[in-house]
This record gives structure tokens, sequence and C-alpha cells, in this order.
């Protein structure tokens, strides 16, 4: 059974957030809020969590799981950037966008894309989120919590809870966090590449 924390959405508790960060330690799998619809989040080398998210979602390996970063020193411990493109994202980050770039060493094997080893990695505007990544101090490993054969993300905490109790071990609750995912940009090949347009404008990178 999931356990249900509802934080303040611009001064979020940080006992909550402290006792979510010690679920997330234990190797506990969670649903939290970002900018751009809720997400599903573990530890970067939890390979049980992984699986879950895989089960939940009914993802393949050519699924790109993204690193929620906290900031860009953080981000580029993960993926390989260049001048030009550090720029770009510089430029659009934190928002409601996700970026699939070359990863590092850092980065286990499994969660790459299984050809182009590659990850997606981002950094969101949303203070719940920001305080939980402060709190844990490294990167969660997410997916947008899409359930199959759905058109949209689910976007209410108690119905999170509800129907996912059984597959989740915290649900962290805001309030509403919008429908719409990332908006989803791969410069992994010479020129970038829209790959998703979403709740980021994607003009910029056109």
């Amino acid at each position: 059974m999931a356990r249900y924390f509802d934080v303040h959405p611009v001064d979020p508790q940080r006992r909550a957030i402290g006792q979510v960060v010690e679920i997330v330690r234990a190797g506990g799998l969670i649903a939290y809020p970002t900018d751009s619809c809720f997400a599903l989040g573990c530890q970067i080398g939890d390979r049980e969590g992984l699986e879950r998210i895989r089960e939940i979602r009914h993802l393949d390996d050519r699924h790109h799981f993204t690193l929620v970063c906290r900031d860009f020193a953080q981000l580029g411990q993960f993926v390989q950037v260049s001048n030009t493109v550090f720029r770009t994202i510089k430029a659009a980050t934190p928002g409601s966008y996700t970026f699939i770039l070359p990863a590092t060493k850092e980065v286990p094997r499994r969660l790459l894309h299984a050809k182009k080893k590659t990850v997606g990695v981002r950094i969101p505007q949303h203070v719940v989120a920001q305080a939980l990544l402060a709190e844990l101090g490294e990167p969660l490993l997410s997916s947008t919590l899409l359930l199959p054969d759905e058109p949209e993300p689910l976007t209410q905490g108690w119905e999170i809870k509800e129907r996912l109790d059984n597959a989740l071990d915290a649900v962290l609750d805001s309030g509403d966090c919008g429908t719409e995912p990332t908006t989803v940009v791969d410069y992994s090949g010479p020129e970038p590449e829209i790959v998703r347009r979403g709740a980021g404008d994607p003009s910029r990178f056109e």
C-alpha cells in the first residue's frame, strides 16, 4: 500500500519531503509532481524500481528513461553536452523539456537506449520536485505517469493512490500539475529533432 503525502505547492513541508526521500533511498518507487504532469521515480541504481516502472507502463527497451536533475551541475555528470547545445538547453531550462543526449559512464547501462547509448535528462520548474531533488542529492530516474492504452497521464494524486496503491510505495501530491508531458528534443544526431511536442514551446528548437 502506497503512503500518501499531501504537501504545500509553494512551501512543501520539509518533514514530508524527507520521508519521501527515505522511501526512495530504501528502494521505493514513488509518484511525484513536476511542471508537466506526474512522474514515476526511483533511484538511478535501483534495478527493481526500473523494472517496476516498465511493468506499470508496459515499456520496451527502446524507451528513453529520463534523469530528472536539480540543476546543470548535476545534469553535466550524466550526459555529454557540447558548448553550442549547452547554451541552447540552458536558455530553455528549468522548464517543461526533456533532452536526449549521449550518456556518460555515470549512467548504468540498463538505463541507456539499446542502440543509441543515450538517455533523457531534464530540470523541472516545480517547487516540490526541486525540494525532492535537493533533499535526495542525486537525479531521480523517471518516466511520465502514463498508463497503457490511456490517452492522457494521471493528474490527480488521490486517483494515482487509488489505482496504483499496490504498485507504488508513495504518492507525493501538491495539487494539479497539468496533463501535458514535456516536449522531447533529441540532440544525439547532427541536428536537433523534436520527438514529442508537449508543454514546452518547441519553436526554439526548429
